[in-house]
C-alpha cells in the first residue's frame, strides 16, 4: 500500500458545457429546443466535482458533488475477516450504501440501502483485483449527503476514487451514468424531477480504460434503437471522466 503522506488532497472537476440565455420551463415534449429545468440539455451532465483524503481515519477516501447530489465514500482495509473462513486466493469486497436523515425532503425516506449496496458491489467487483489480497477485506461504505438524483453512478464513481486513494490495486477506475426516457427524449444524468415521471432507466459502470463494462441495469420498455443511441451517450459521459485517472496516480496507485 502506497503512504498517503501529507500530499495535498487531489481534485478534477470536469469542464461541461453550460447552456446561455434565459431557461425555459421543463416540459416533456418532442421538441429538440427544449432546455431542462436546470438549464441542461438532453445531452449535457451536470457539473461534477470530485476530491480524494475525504475522510482521515479511513484508509481510502473520496467525495462527490454532481449538481445537488453529494456523496462521500470510506474505503477500510484489506484487513483481516472477522468471520472465521478457510484460506482462500481471493479477497473479500463489503459494499454498504446509506442515506443521511436529511438526505431528502422526507426523512428516511431514501431509495432502497440493501439494493443499492448489491449493486455497488457488482459495479465495483469486476475492476478490483481481489488476488491481491487474499483471506483480508476490503470494506466499502458509501454516504449519500444530499439526493438530487442518479444517486447510485455517483456513488460507483466516487467509490472507485475512494479505493484507489486507499491503494486497493484495480483494472481500471470505474465511470457510471444514468439515462432516463422521458417519451421519445433520453436525457443522460436526470435529476429528481426527471427520474419521477421517466417511462424507463438505464444505469451503466464501465472501465474506460479497458473498454469494459462492469454493470449494466435496464427498466421500462426500450427499442433497440434506443439502447444503441443511449449505450452511445452514456460511454462517451464515461471517457470524459478518464482525466480523473490521474488523481489515481496521485494516490499511489500503481
Amino acid at each position: 500500500m502506497a503512504g498517503k503522506g501529507g500530499a495535498t488532497p487531489a481534485t478534477y472537476s470536469p469542464s461541461l458545457t453550460t447552456v446561455k440565455g434565459k431557461k425555459k420551463p421543463p416540459i416533456f415534449a418532442d421538441d429538440a429546443n427544449w432546455v431542462r429545468s436546470d438549464g441542461r440539455h438532453f445531452h449535457e451532465c451536470r457539473p461534477a466535482f470530485l476530491r480524494t483524503n475525504a475522510v482521515n481515519s479511513a484508509s481510502g477516501s473520496a467525495y462527490a458533488e454532481f449538481g445537488n447530489t453529494k456523496v462521500i465514500v470510506s474505503v477500510f482495509g484489506p484487513r483481516e475477516s472477522k468471520k472465521a473462513m478457510m484460506y482462500s486466493d481471493v479477497g473479500r469486497l463489503n459494499c454498504n450504501v446509506s442515506y443521511t436523515t436529511f438526505a431528502t425532503v422526507h426523512r428516511n425516506q431514501g431509495s432502497d440501502s440493501k439494493e443499492l449496496s448489491s449493486m455497488l458491489y457488482k459495479a465495483l467487483e469486476g475492476a478490483i483485483i481481489l488476488e491481491s489480497f487474499p483471506k483480508t477485506t476490503v470494506d466499502v461504505f458509501a454516504l449519500v449527503l444530499e439526493s438530487g438524483g442518479s444517486d447510485l453512478p455517483v456513488i460507483i464513481s466516487c467509490a472507485s476514487l475512494a479505493l484507489a486513494d486507499a491503494g486497493i490495486l484495480l483494472y481500471d477506475l470505474v465511470a457510471a451514468v444514468s439515462v432516463s426516457c422521458l417519451g421519445k427524449n433520453l436525457v443522460i444524468d436526470p435529476i429528481l424531477e426527471e427520474e419521477s415521471p421517466q417511462d424507463g432507466s438505464f444505469m451503466i459502470s464501465c472501465m474506460p480504460s479497458r473498454n469494459e463494462i462492469t454493470q449494466l441495469t435496464l427498466t421500462g420498455e426500450w427499442s433497440t434503437p434506443k439502447i444503441s443511441e443511449v449505450s452511445y451517450e452514456a460511454r462517451q459521459w464515461s471517457y470524459a471522466l478518464m482525466p480523473v485517472q490521474s488523481l489515481q496516480r496521485s494516490c499511489g496507485q500503481v
